[in-house]
């Protein structure tokens, strides 16, 4: 499986519970922190939900 690193690059402040639950689930703790993933169908499909927030890079 191909790994991607995923960094969150906005706020999750005055956003929707959904967005927020998401981030936490992708297990990211703070802005500009990048970590470190396998691209399930399951992580890629919480990366969609919240594209808008994330810089995801192949590795």
């Amino acid at each position: 499986m191909k790994k991607l690193r995923i960094t969150q690059i906005r706020s999750q402040i005055d956003r929707p519970v959904v967005q927020k639950r998401t981030i936490v689930a992708l297990g990211i703790k703070k802005l500009n922190r990048p970590i470190e993933v396998e691209a399930t169908p399951q992580i890629l499909g919480m990366i969609d939900t919240v594209k808008h927030l994330l810089k995801v890079e192949e590795i």
